[in-house]
């Protein structure tokens, strides 16, 4: 009977375990997006699986919000309210947020340990990294572009998803939820992780003496652009295994981060 104990509590555990990681597994994939007009967008689109509608209490009666309610209740979609700081905190933008908020089950929004872990030893999987790309219009560009060419997907830092904001989705035209967008708490413990696996790191410096056009693509890598202002942060720089620029001509200084990215992703196809 002892015996028989163990192996039950060893079962149960195990089974704890799968649970938990389900669990998990499905609220990683759970993307919170705000604002009027970009909810009521998505949930009119009836390919996207939204798990919730988020409003606030104190919203007042109109058109869109009543829109936005009777679009829940005919998906079958959980309608939760809120009070305003409630809201904010599920937004993570309370000034901008209108007082509407849903959840999205988008499977290409995951961490970056499950492209690790689910990677076969053949994948020659690529990627594009942000480093504090904070502009919110920038962010959409470049999710337009990566989308459209044949780079696997984008590295976002967790602090930026506060960015994947109503003009994010609008300047990504429509291909936000088309993309894989792999999200990271540290950008450069991710990068860690992925040299570990067998991928180089390469930053897009505009300084750096060797250019892009004459680089040979390893078979795993990990392009890294930094932010508008102050380019990469000197804890990812001492990652690079690489560093490149885009050769310019007549004396142009710099390209904008999302033309940087268009150009990159497109070289690399």
């Amino acid at each position: 009977m002892a015996y028989r104990s163990k192996n039950l509590n060893k079962k149960n555990k195990n089974d704890d375990s799968l649970s938990y990681q389900k669990k998990k597994a499905f609220f990683d994939s759970l993307m919170t997006i705000y604002g009027r007009n970009t909810c009521l967008e998505v949930m009119q689109d009836s390919s996207l699986e939204v798990q919730r509608l988020h409003l606030a209490k104190s919203n007042r009666s109109s058109v869109i919000i009543e829109e936005l309610i009777a679009l829940a209740k005919d998906r079958a979609i959980e309608i939760c309210f809120h009070t305003r700081r409630e809201l904010s905190r599920i937004s993570r933008n309370g000034n901008q947020d209108q007082g509407v908020a849903c959840d999205i089950k988008y499977a290409g929004y995951k961490h970056y340990s499950q492209l690790i872990n689910t990677m076969s030893c053949t994948a020659q999987p690529s990627i594009i990294a942000l480093d504090g790309v904070s502009n919110p219009q920038n962010l959409g560009m470049i999710i337009r572009s990566v989308t459209a060419s044949k780079v696997n997907s984008i590295l976002l830092p967790h602090s930026n998803g506060k960015h994947i904001s109503p003009l994010t989705i609008k300047a990504s035209a429509g291909t936000l939820f088309k993309s894989e967008i792999l999200r990271c708490e540290n950008l450069a413990t991710a990068l860690r992780d992925l040299k570990k696996s067998g991928f180089k790191v390469t930053v897009m410096e505009s300084n750096a003496e060797k250019t892009i056009d004459s680089f040979k693509v390893p078979s795993r890598v990990v392009f890294v652009l930094g932010n508008e202002t102050r380019g990469v942060s000197k804890e990812v720089e001492e990652l690079a295994d690489y560093r490149l620029s885009i050769a310019l001509q007549r004396g142009v200084k710099s390209l904008n981060v999302a033309i940087t990215a268009a150009l990159v992703a497109f070289m690399m196809t």
